[in-house]
């Protein structure tokens, strides 16, 4: 057991407060006020509210800090090297449906580098959080990814491109692939929780194309806490701002990221096709 630093109780504390009127809100769903942002991508006044919540309660506990929020954009700080990475409903699609399968994410982006992250689970109370070289945690017990090495024993969890997004056939080359190979895939619709359930064993990978910072900035740091290993589909780092993302254990992560990349290969696209 882990006591959680002055950082992870400032996140905390932000996203607990902004959770009340979220779960407010998650019980009166079908009177939302919703507008459409884009094609399947809806936004809610419950969005905006939890945004200025957490970042009100952020900023407040630290000034200095900057800011890239999915519907605030981003605010610079006075701390040109550290801001906060926010997405204040993360699998808005399911919260606007009712079903219980929603988080709040935030992370901490420090000279660049990613060194704090949490996933809120509200419905569940689950709060995942991990902070640089410190371990990752569910609540107060520490996690650690899967040791299945087997392929045919793996339950992977993904995302599927919806309305004019790109990437349709490269999913369908690596979905076919991958079921061949392994137990079973989830989409669920958060991909920040999707990254601390590999996190906390109950999948052992995850694969996404055209995420955006905040979909996954908290949740790349809770699974290398965890021991997993996080990268685009390629194997390239640079993953905040890359096109795609895998995380995995580390007995897995290879074999994994090999038959994405064949997958692909082997039909002639591009991860964008």
């Amino acid at each position: 057991m882990s006591m959680p630093t002055a950082l992870i109780n400032v996140m905390n504390n932000a996203a607990r407060k902004a959770s009340r009127l979220l779960m407010r809100d998650f019980g009166e769903v079908e009177q939302l006020q919703v507008s459409r942002k884009g094609p399947g991508d809806f936004v809610s006044e419950a969005d905006r509210r939890t945004e200025e919540i957490l970042h009100e309660e952020l900023h407040k506990a630290r000034p200095g800090f900057g800011f890239l929020m999915e519907e605030g954009g981003v605010i610079e700080g006075e701390n040109a090297n550290e801001r906060w990475i926010i997405d204040p409903i993360d699998g808005t699609t399911n919260f606007l449906h009712g079903i219980p399968h929603f988080a709040i994410s935030i992370a901490v982006e420090r000279d660049k580098e990613l060194v704090a992250g949490m996933v809120f689970e509200p419905v569940r109370d689950e709060v995942f959080w991990a902070e640089r070289n410190e371990g990752a945690f569910l609540n107060r017990r520490r996690l650690r990814v899967s040791e299945r090495s087997d392929m045919a024993d793996a339950l992977l969890a993904t995302g599927i491109p919806f309305a004019r997004r790109p990437g349709k056939k490269a999913f369908t080359a690596m979905l076919t692939s991958v079921m061949d190979k392994t137990a079973g895939v989830r989409r669920q619709g958060s991909a920040a929780l999707d990254l601390a359930y590999v996190a906390a064993g109950r999948y052992e990978g995850f694969w996404e194309t055209g995420l955006s910072p905040w979909d996954i900035a908290g949740g790349i740091v809770i699974v290398r806490e965890a021991g997993g290993l996080v990268s685009q589909i390629d194997g390239r780092d640079n993953i905040l701002y890359g096109d795609s993302i895998l995380a995995s254990n580390q007995r897995l992560y290879d074999p994994l990221r090999k038959l994405l990349t064949g997958a692909v290969r082997d039909a002639g696209i591009k991860l964008t096709d």
